[in-house]
């Protein structure tokens, strides 16, 4: 079975018992490493893998083919995309007419971005400038670009590079809707069993759990930038309750965002019955 996700340690972590074999039943798995502005491109490519990790900001551009698992993705609250610049801007307002980077047009990222902008940038941003995530930070730092839009491990490291936070998205989400952020889906073909894909997954994501231990190499050995420390903090914000069971309160907040967004002309509008 072909899956794709990132070289993430959320993910990596989720997925080390499957993919080493450990869960009786699972077939075995071809991997594709790769971040997620790459996963989105494969799941609307129209032969990607049969189970994809993906943003929700791209789920409506795929859900002909993929169904949204209840499991193994990325959902919770405190663990928001960050909007960052140089020590002297200071304010949200600053970033009028300025040239931002984004990690890809199709991110939940970005989606919770353009809707922040709307209510606290007077006319807009400039120019949205799409930057592999691991550059932005250098770049905003160099004077290549006003602000960034960063995820993952940047808000463990941003300070290092001398930059300001101008706003926590995750935060802004959360006193906006009372719900936990939605970052990063688990679909698979529709064509497939989908309950026992899932079933395989909860049973890697408490291995993991059970095991924590075992997956360190695995895990280190795909987040090369990363030291330990910054590795248990990120397993520890992204893999959460979540990660094993959406249910009621993490499919509200996928439904959530995707009509909000949907409303501001950001995403196709979905029949959201047909997630799953």
């Amino acid at each position: 079975m072909k899956i794709a996700f990132s070289p993430c340690p959320n993910d990596t972590f989720i997925f080390y018992a499957w993919v080493h074999g450990l869960i009786p039943g699972a077939p075995k798995l071809d991997v594709i490493y790769a971040d997620i502005d790459i996963t989105n491109t494969l799941a609307a490519g129209g032969n990607g893998p049969d189970v994809v990790k993906i943003s929700y900001g791209a789920l409506p551009w795929v859900l002909s083919e993929y169904a949204l698992l209840p499991c193994g993705g990325a959902l919770g609250r405190g663990c928001g995309p960050l909007v960052l610049a140089a020590g002297s801007y200071s304010r949200p307002e600053v970033l009028s007419g300025r040239r931002v980077a984004v990690p890809s047009e199709r991110s939940t990222a970005y989606l919770l971005f353009r809707l922040w902008a709307a209510q606290q940038v007077p006319g807009g941003v400039g120019e949205v400038v799409i930057m592999p995530f691991h550059e932005i930070m250098p770049a905003v730092r160099d004077g290549m670009i006003d602000a960034g839009l960063v995820i993952h491990e940047a808000r463990f490291t941003y300070p290092s590079y001398g930059l300001t936070l101008l706003a926590d998205l995750g935060s802004w989400w959360e006193a906006e809707t009372d719900l936990p952020i939605p970052l990063g889906a688990i679909l698979a073909r529709r064509s497939l069993d989908l309950s026992a894909i899932a079933g395989w997954i909860r049973a890697s994501v408490q291995y993991a759990w059970d095991n924590p231990e075992a997956a360190q190499d695995y895990i280190l050995c795909h987040a090369q930038e990363m030291s330990p420390e910054v590795t248990k903090a990120h397993i520890e914000l992204y893999v959460n309750r979540f990660s094993y069971d959406l249910g009621d309160i993490g499919y509200e907040a996928v439904t959530t965002l995707l009509n909000r967004a949907a409303q501001e002309g950001l995403v196709p509008k979905v029949d959201l019955a047909e997630l799953s």
